[in-house]
C-alpha cells in the first residue's frame, strides 16, 4: 500500500482572487491599543460563515474594519481580489439595529430603496423598475404591507427585516451582517435563516 501525503496547507486555501473576502495579517487598534490582531482569513464562495464570540470580543469591529468604517493599523483586505472601493456594489452590509437612528423620518420603502443608490446615483430619480425592486424585496421579508410605514413605528424584528430587504435589493454577491439575530422575534429569525440559506444556494456568501 502506498501512502499518499496530504496536500500542503497552502493548497487548501481559497485563492485570494476568487475569495469573496480575504484578510491578511490585519490588526485594528483604538488609541494605539490593539483590539484585533494578526487576523488571517479567506472565505469560500457560496458559504454561510458565523463570527462567534462574547460581547466585546471584536465581532462588530472586524466587520467594520473590512468595510473601511474603522481604520486598520495594518493588514490587507480584498473582495473578489480587489479593494473594497473598487467593488463595493458586490458587497451588502446589514448594520447592528442599535446603531441606527430609527427616529429618522423615512418609510420602510425609503430605507430599502437606499440600497439601490449605488447603482442609480444619489441625485437621479427613482425609476419604476427600482420601485418594483424595493417592493419585491419587502415582500421577500414579509413586509410589503408596511412599505409606507415610518420605520419608528415598526417593531424591532420588523426593523431588522427592513435592513435585510435593503441588502437584498442590492443583489450583491457577499452579505455582511452585524448581529442579525439580536433582539428579534422567532418569526424574524426564521425569515432571516431562510433567506440566508436561499442566498447560499444561489452561490452568494
Amino acid at each position: 500500500m502506498t501512502a499518499v501525503a496530504p496536500p500542503p496547507a497552502a493548497a487548501l486555501r481559497t485563492p485570494v482572487e476568487s475569495s469573496p473576502v480575504s484578510v491578511r495579517d490585519m490588526t485594528v487598534a483604538y488609541q494605539r491599543q490593539p483590539v484585533l490582531w494578526n487576523v488571517d482569513y479567506a472565505a469560500k464562495p457560496g458559504t454561510l460563515v458565523a463570527i462567534v464570540g462574547p460581547n466585546g470580543a471584536g465581532k462588530s469591529t472586524l466587520i467594520k474594519a473590512l468595510l473601511d468604517l474603522v481604520p486598520r493599523a495594518s493588514g490587507d483586505i480584498s473582495f473578489f481580489g480587489k479593494p473594497y472601493r473598487e467593488i463595493r456594489q458586490r458587497v451588502a452590509y446589514v448594520p447592528q439595529r442599535t446603531s441606527v437612528d430609527w427616529d429618522f423620518p423615512v418609510t420602510a420603502w425609503d430605507v430599502v430603496t437606499m440600497g439601490l443608490y449605488g447603482r442609480l446615483g444619489w441625485l437621479r430619480p427613482v425609476t419604476r423598475a427600482a420601485r418594483r425592486k424595493s417592493l419585491d424585496a419587502l415582500e421577500q421579508v414579509g413586509l410589503a404591507e408596511f412599505a409606507q410605514r415610518q420605520i419608528s413605528q415598526l417593531s424591532g424584528g420588523q426593523q431588522q427585516r427592513v435592513f435585510l430587504a435593503r441588502a437584498l435589493v442590492q443583489e450583491a454577491d457577499l452579505y455582511l451582517m452585524d448581529e442579525p439575530f439580536a433582539g428579534v422575534d422567532a418569526a424574524t429569525e426564521r425569515t432571516i435563516v431562510g433567506l440566508l440559506r436561499a442566498l447560499r444556494d444561489a452561490g452568494k456568501t
